[in-house]
């Protein structure tokens, strides 16, 4: 809309302390993929989560080709991947040629469901088939439930991988997200709570993997004079850089995590009575981020669809996203196998179908946010829904005419 400046779903937060470091980078030359920038923050990011080590790389996704590979995935085997959750989760798994097998999200924390991971679990037995890793997903700055998920995990000798890509500040009983699983991935892509313009971490307990993991992303270059592979790398490692511009931003997480929880906080105040809206639930075992708001519409009782909200979130200039389109309704993995929640519930559908994310980022203002809240007000208050008919997604991945049913 003409007039109104643009209000982003999550941009960056520089805090001024970034330029010191960068500076620093600067006057000591350091400015390759490597250097005394990069040693720190992997130390830095090592200490804030409690993990015994971390290698910095250029990209979460890049962490999770590493951590799949330090597991032993190569072509022909499967791996268990949350479906609810950016594609960057599992096109690593494709990388190696491997198949990825998708488990659906449970209600309470919308992350991966022990229900449905166990099925997986007990019909991998029964083939003699067992993955060679499962990754399960840290959505929207919340930890999913670790504990019974890692004893499934342990129980069948199978390697937990956190993608925590929107989850570093969490928690999980005590324990930050990310450092549960044999590895953990961060990213520090620009949407996130804190940046390197572009980077990603793998962090874990396994230190000797980490060397490994380092060895690979350096282009797996032998300990010679000249240059000598004998085996496949990658030129994965974070610029010097990129690495002063991560250590600026994470002097100021905990501020980070404040002011997004402080949104949520602002929106839920302001719109949880309404009826029809819902949003997504805090689990009671730790801390999430709340890196996104995000909630449920319902459209046969608010009148409104999610789709509907984020075109006239866009009308007024705004941004708004849909939550993730699971991984299994994604044409590029047609064919995947899929472990719903239960035989009669898909919950990722669902929250697909009915998901919306609000802006959430940490310099949003309240004179912002409330630009925001009134125009969720005015859409489900005059909405077509209220009026007559409006579309609805299906389980096929199509969208049809429904109409609201009076009470």
């Amino acid at each position: 809309m003409v007039g109104k400046e643009r209000i982003y779903l999550s941009p960056p937060h520089l805090s001024g302390r970034e330029e010191q470091f960068v500076r620093d980078a600067f006057a000591s030359n350091w400015i390759a993929p490597l250097g005394p920038q990069v040693d720190a923050f992997e130390r830095e990011v090592a200490d804030y989560v409690g993990a015994k080590g971390a290698v910095s790389v250029n990209s979460g996704t890049a962490a999770i080709h590493l951590a799949l590979r330090l597991s032993g995935t190569a072509a022909q085997d499967t791996v268990f991947c949350s479906s609810l959750t950016f594609v960057a989760s599992a096109n690593p798994i494709l990388y190696l040629g491997a198949t990825p097998v998708f488990i659906d999200s449970e209600p309470t924390t919308w992350n991966m469901s022990k229900d449905a991971l166990e099925r997986a679990f007990y019909d991998a037995v029964e083939a003699g088939r067992l993955p060679k890793a499962a990754i399960v997903v840290n959505l929207y700055g919340q930890s999913a439930d670790l504990g019974p998920i890692s004893d499934l995990c342990r129980r069948y000798k199978v390697p937990l991988i956190e993608d925590a890509a929107e989850s570093l500040g969490a928690t999980y009983r005590g324990k930050a997200s990310g450092t549960i699983g044999q590895f953990g991935i961060y990213s520090f892509n620009g949407n996130k709570l804190i940046t390197t313009s572009g980077g990603g971490m793998l962090v874990s307990h396994d230190q000797q993997a980490l060397e490994k993991a380092k060895f690979w992303a350096a282009q797996a270059r032998d300990p010679a004079r000249h240059y000598q592979h004998s085996e496949p790398g990658y030129n994965y490692r974070l610029s010097n850089l990129l690495a002063a511009v991560g250590r600026g931003q994470l002097q100021v997480i905990e501020e980070r995590i404040a002011a997004r929880r402080r949104v949520f906080a602002r929106y839920h105040q302001a719109l949880h009575e309404i009826e029809g809206v819902e949003f997504m639930p805090e689990a009671p075992f730790g801390r999430s981020t709340r890196w996104l708001t995000a909630l449920l519409l319902h459209p046969m009782r608010c009148g409104v669809t999610a789709g509907q909200l984020v075109e006239a979130l866009e009308a007024e200039n705004i941004e708004a996203r849909p939550v993730w389109k699971p991984l299994h309704l994604q044409p590029l993995f047609q064919g995947c196998r899929y472990y719903p929640h239960s035989e009669s519930e898909s919950v990722s559908e669902q929250l697909f179908q009915y998901g919306i994310c609000l802006p959430s980022g940490s310099n949003l203002s309240e004179e912002e946010q409330e630009r925001v809240i009134d125009c969720v007000r005015r859409t489900l208050q005059n909405g077509p829904g209220a009026k007559g008919a409006f579309l609805e997604y299906d389980k096929g991945g199509r969208w049809g005419t429904c109409t609201p049913t009076s009470n």
